[in-house]
């Protein structure tokens, strides 16, 4: 499930809407104007499942979770390193996504 909603989407956080970290994930996107698909975890019916699978996908338990381009990126310290270094541009390239 979670792999298949990442092939449909170029840019995917998995969040929750009370997560500091996770708004801070969101804002850097919208900052950057990138289109992200988000997945609000506390918002789903079956949130639970959903976020066991991502769990079982990742291996990590927190959120924020950014998937660009079908790669796993990881949480928000991850996103924000990635940013600093390059890399998030690298893999938005890679992805189609124009920055």
């Amino acid at each position: 499930m979670i792999k298949q909603k990442n092939l449909g989407n170029q840019v995917m956080i998995y969040s929750k809407t009370y997560c500091p970290y996770c708004s801070q994930v969101k804002s850097l996107f919208s900052q950057l104007n990138i289109p992200t698909k988000v997945v609000e975890l506390d918002q789903l019916e079956d949130g639970d499942a959903v976020h066991a699978a991502l769990i079982e996908v990742t291996g990590k338990r927190t959120v924020p979770q950014v998937f660009i381009g079908n790669v796993h990126v990881g949480g928000c310290d991850d996103t924000m390193a990635a940013k600093s270094s390059g890399q998030l541009n690298k893999l938005l390239a890679d992805a189609g996504v124009t920055v």
